[in-house]
């Protein structure tokens, strides 16, 4: 054997082939070899699994993500559903809730909160910006023809329904017709309450249960009736007070609008001067108001009006010996128009109110009755506060209408039976 052949390297290596001709293998050799197959097999092993795990976990985190995108996604189409049905009402049912507001709303947030309150929309918070919205870009409306003015949600009682949109809810409570169509109604001296409503649902101005809550419990702020509370004893609050005269108004008009219209004519025509002037007979306007309705049913015509007035006051002037004022007119406000107006669900009857109201010489009713018994003309407003200065105590007419008047019950009686014989005084 060469010596070369034992050479080691500067290593300590031999760099001659661990295996002979005869592929003989060393021993130490053998060793190292498995050490490195055994050593390395683990980890080969974790090579081959780790691509696995991380490719599972991947896939669930992608259905997760997934998953999440759908359910908020599909949260959020159906609160744009309802966002938007809020708004343009496209599958709101068309039944009525009734929302009494007390004194007016100025700000647009409150009027939202109480169509919310009230069930008619859902999305509160979306409708507010959206009206916000839309009232800074669009400004007032014109809507089928008519201009709207900015202006507050009017105290009164409406019918509301989801099919009206937020809009339509928004601008009925601003007192806005629902229509362009008008309609010009004329009411005559002396008509009542009751026939009064029943002349503006006839032409579909306004529903009768809307009309008949607002006139009793709305607050007005006319100075008339800004202290005209409802009483038990009284038909209707505002009774007297509805003036006598020709208004245009639209079909479909707020209840509230529509009473507004017939307060603020008789808040004008009504003076400071007739104010004064009921102080100085030591009456308040309300009390003149009574007299005023009851000369417009006793009297034929205005040329009677303050002669019939004349006996009011003195009898009122004197109630040791003329405790009533002996007029029919206030049990036949009951009898003729007040009671066939009652519902089968009021809370009185006719014979109830009667106990206030008749006036005749067999009542217990001193002086006045409880309220108005119709709404007055100023003709019989003036006669009230401006009667003949008479010593008239008594008066009746004939057949054809003329008045006669007596100072005593005896010329009383002479004069029916020369004048009125049928007449069962």
């Amino acid at each position: 054997m060469n010596n070369d052949d034992f050479k080691l390297d500067e290593t300590g290596i031999n760099p001659v082939a661990t295996a002979n001709e005869k592929n003989d293998v060393y021993f130490s050799n053998v060793e190292a070899d498995t050490d490195k197959i055994s050593s390395s097999a683990p980890a080969e092993a974790v090579r081959k699994n780790a691509p696995r795990q991380q490719k599972s976990k991947g896939v669930a985190s992608t259905y997760v993500f997934f998953l999440v995108v759908i359910v908020l996604s599909m949260a959020l189409s159906i609160y744009a559903v309802m966002c938007m049905n809020d708004v343009l009402a496209i599958t709101k049912t068309s039944s009525n809730v009734t929302i009494s507001i007390s004194e007016q709303i100025n700000d647009m947030n409150e009027a939202v909160d109480l169509l919310a309150d009230n069930g008619l929309i859902k999305c509160k918070n979306f409708c507010k910006l959206f009206a916000k919205f839309r009232e800074e870009q669009v400004g007032p409306q014109y809507r089928n023809g008519i201009y709207y003015e900015d202006k507050g949600y009017e105290a009164g009682v409406y019918y509301l329904n989801g099919k009206m949109g937020l809009e339509g809810m928004l601008q009925t409570m601003q007192g806005n017709a629902a229509t362009a169509e008008t309609v010009t109604l004329t009411f005559p001296e002396g008509y009542t309450v009751a026939e009064i409503t029943d002349k503006l649902v006839a032409n579909e101005v306004c529903d009768k249960a809307a009309l008949l809550q607002v006139i009793e419990s709305t607050e007005f702020s006319y100075s008339l009736v800004n202290s005209l509370k409802a009483k038990e004893e009284v038909p209707y609050r505002l009774e007297g007070y509805l003036f006598p005269d020709t208004y245009d108004f639209y079909v479909g008009e707020s209840a509230s609008s529509v009473v507004k219209k017939f307060l603020s004519n008789g808040d004008a025509k009504i003076t400071e001067k007739h104010r004064t002037r009921a102080k100085e007979l030591g009456y308040s306007m309300d009390e003149i108001i009574c007299i005023a309705s009851i000369i417009q049913m006793e009297a034929g015509s205005e040329a009677q009006m303050k002669e019939i007035s004349s006996v009011i006051h003195n009898r009122l002037s004197d109630k040791t010996n003329f405790p009533s004022l002996g007029c029919e007119s206030t049990s036949d406000y009951i009898n003729n128009k007040v009671a066939p107006s009652l519902a089968s669900t009021s809370a009185h009857t006719a014979d109830y109110y009667l106990k206030f109201y008749s006036t005749d010489s067999t009542s217990t009713v001193v002086g006045l009755p409880a309220g108005p018994i119709c709404n007055p003309g100023i003709a019989a407003i003036d006669a009230a506060l401006y009667p003949d200065d008479t010593d008239y105590y008594y008066f009746f007419h004939d057949s054809k209408g003329n008045l006669y008047c007596a100072k005593t019950y005896s010329e009383f009686k002479d004069k029916v039976q020369a004048y009125a014989p049928y007449l069962s005084y």
